[in-house]
Order: C-alpha cells, then sequence, then structure tokens
C-alpha cells in the first residue's frame, strides 16, 4: 500500500512540473509577444535621445583634451621643480663663505653678487611653494584651471605660460591696476 501511494505522489508531481512547464512557455511566449510590440518604441527613443548623447560625448572628448592638456602642464611643472632644486642645491654648495678680500671693492662686489644669488633663490623658494600647491590641486582634483576670483575657467593658453596662476587674465589686469593705484602709480 505505501508503493501505491508513493507512486501517485510521484505521478502527481509529473503532472504538477509538467502543467507548470506550459505556464511557464505560455508566459513566455505572452512576454516575447509584448516585447516584439514594445521595440519599434524603443528605437524611436533612442534616435530620439542620441542627439544629447552625442552632445554630452563631445563634451567629454574637449574635457579629455583640457585634461590631457592639464597632465603635461603637471609633468611640466615636476620638471621645473626638480630643475629649481637641483639649482638651489648647485647655488649652497658654491656660495663663499669667506668673503675677506684685500680690496674693498672685490669685497663688495662679491657681497653684492651674494646677495642677489639669495634675493633669486628666495624668489625660486617661493615659485617653488607655488608649484607644489598647484601640483596638490592637480593630484586632488581640485579646481584648477578655475579662477580664485570670478569662477570662469582660466584659458588653456594662459595656464601654459603661467601654470601657477589661479586668476584669470582679466581678474589678474585688474589686480594689477589696483595694485598701481594702491601705491600711487
Amino acid at each position: 500500500m505505501a508503493k501505491k501511494t508513493t507512486a501517485k505522489k510521484k505521478s502527481s508531481a509529473k503532472k504538477k512540473a509538467a502543467s507548470n512547464t506550459k505556464k511557464k512557455t505560455v508566459k513566455k511566449s505572452v512576454s516575447r509577444s509584448s516585447a516584439k510590440a514594445k521595440k519599434p518604441a524603443l528605437k524611436k527613443t533612442v534616435k530620439k535621445s542620441t542627439a544629447p548623447k552625442k552632445k554630452a560625448a563631445k563634451k567629454k572628448a574637449a574635457m579629455s583634451r583640457r585634461e590631457k592638456l592639464i597632465q603635461q602642464i603637471k609633468q611640466d611643472l615636476i620638471a621645473q621643480r626638480d630643475s629649481l632644486l637641483k639649482e638651489a642645491e648647485e647655488t649652497l654648495n658654491a656660495l663663499p663663505t669667506d668673503l675677506n678680500f684685500p680690496d674693498m671693492g672685490d669685497q663688495a662686489t662679491a657681497e653684492t653678487d651674494r646677495n642677489f644669488m639669495l634675493r633669486l633663490r628666495d624668489r625660486e623658494r617661493m615659485l617653488l611653494k607655488k608649484i607644489e600647491e598647484t601640483i596638490e590641486r592637480i593630484d586632488n582634483n581640485e579646481e584648477y584651471g578655475i579662477c580664485e576670483e570670478c569662477g570662469n575657467e582660466i584659458g588653456i593658453k594662459r595656464l601654459e605660460a603661467r601654470p601657477v596662476t589661479t586668476f584669470c587674465i582679466d581678474c589678474k589686469t585688474r589686480q594689477e591696476e589696483d595694485e598701481r593705484i594702491a601705491e600711487g602709480g
């Protein structure tokens, strides 16, 4: 009797599985037919939305050109920094420690030359600080190439000419004019 019950259970399980597969195939065919009906509508929307995508792709290409130029500027800044550090080291090694000359003219000339070199190195030290800040801004994806005063993009030619700049040409010109007026010139 137990064998008949298990046989009945197996046959009923097979029937349920067969009916479930029939239902699935019916659902699949319905979903396929509805998907076929929807495809033309999708094509129309894709055709309409390709124009903004093309504009976005062009904008990305333009941005990538600017980003490539910014990366080139970064490489130039790194090379300039290394060169300045090397020159500073050579200058410190070459500076005479003894400025005692028998002739007063020679001693004055040596002191003037030494002071001039030290002033140049001090200016280069300030430039090194600006270079480091600029490289850090580029690395941290901060707003490099954006004017601090007006918020507009700084032209790529200005960035190539003066990579450590933080102002666009208009704002920098205005700032210099204000400084001249403040100095009385």
